[in-house]
């Protein structure tokens, strides 16, 4: 961040705050606290009315405001899409409050960012509810120039490692949409390697480069027929589970499926649900430990006591690398 982009940042902190101690600024600004004073100072000569005091912090003085300022089209889309995470990681009770602000900071952005916003939204879809391990914040650092691809129709260009494979390979894809589905992000696109239509996971792509050729549209194509195209193929692999009593709340609020019971017991419940993923469902279940159990199909169960087998291994060698020879206490 330069300098100029700092003090207007740092006025927007000061605006949002009463007191603001140099020390806070520092850290959340990642300089030091010279440089604050420093910066306090050129924005008194500019006329921002900063009062300080020793101990205590800065604060602007009541009713100094600056102009609305103009988000920038990743901004905008940043928040638009934290709109439709909302609407399914969240309570109900905060649906219609981010509708409203939403569509305030809608008629305040120019028309090419209106434009801009809604391509993104009309080819961002999010399913069900996060589950598993959230991805390391790196992981998604493909995440917006994905996003820009998808809005201004770029070919990206990207090295990809799919799961289970050694070895990258080398694409060119056109992309069409970005998905959250089993708590992952996805890009969907024409990959022009397969001649096919592939999803591509985020935080699987190792090198991305958008680049200079635009694509033409695919009018035949839609996100959302293809999507519940893939949801009604996918879920042809459906899943018996059994659940203790104690871990059901945290079983519906982390899966991306509907949980149907079967039957009850005393100890809990059978439930069926369609997997688009053994094998995210067999590390799902097992981060339930003792509390959950795959009934079926075989496959599942197989996955699941192989990776339990995996992690019995890992932790018996960690075992033995930490014991002690006989006579050291």
């Amino acid at each position: 961040m330069n300098r100029t982009d700092r003090l207007v940042a740092m006025v927007l902190h000061l605006q949002g705050r009463r007191v603001v101690r140099a020390e806070e600024l520092a850290a959340h600004f990642e300089v030091n606290i010279r440089t604050i004073y420093r910066d306090i100072a050129a924005l008194g000569e500019a006329g921002v009315p900063i009062a300080g005091e020793a101990g205590v912090g800065y604060s602007l003085l009541k009713g100094y405001q600056l102009p609305p300022v103009m988000f920038t089209a990743e901004e905008a889309s940043s928040l638009f899409v934290g709109g439709e995470l909302v609407k399914q990681f969240t309570d109900a009770s905060l649906h219609a409050p981010m509708a409203s602000a939403l569509d305030k900071l809608r008629a305040v952005l120019p028309r090419d960012r209106q434009d801009h916003v809604a391509r993104l939204v009309e080819n961002t879809i999010v399913y069900g509810r996060q589950g598993g391990a959230d991805p390391e914040a790196a992981d998604q650092r493909w995440l917006m120039p994905v996003q820009q691809g998808v809005v201004l129709r770029r070919v990206l260009r990207l090295t990809y490692r799919g799961r289970g494979q050694e070895a990258e390979t080398q694409r060119d894809v056109e992309p069409l949409g970005v998905v959250f589905y089993g708590g992952r992000w996805y890009l969907v696109a024409w990959c022009r390697l397969r001649k096919d239509y592939r999803h591509f996971r985020v935080d699987r792509i190792r090198r991305l480069e958008l680049a200079p050729m635009v694509f033409a549209p695919r009018p035949e194509f839609s996100l959302a027929e293809h999507m519940r195209a893939f949801t009604r193929r996918e879920e042809t692999l459906p899943v018996r589970v059994w659940f203790r009593r104690c871990v059901l709340e945290r079983a519906r609020r982390e899966s991306y499926a509907t949980l149907i019971e079967e039957s009850a017991r005393d100890d809990g419940g059978v439930y069926s649900l369609y997997a688009w993923s053994l094998e995210w469902m067999a590390q799902w279940l097992l981060s339930f430990g003792e509390h959950a159990e795959a009934l079926g199909p075989a496959k599942l169960r197989e996955l699941v006591a192989s990776a339990a087998e995996q992690t019995a291994r890992r932790y018996a060698k960690k075992d033995r690398r930490l014991a002690l020879p006989a006579g050291v206490d």
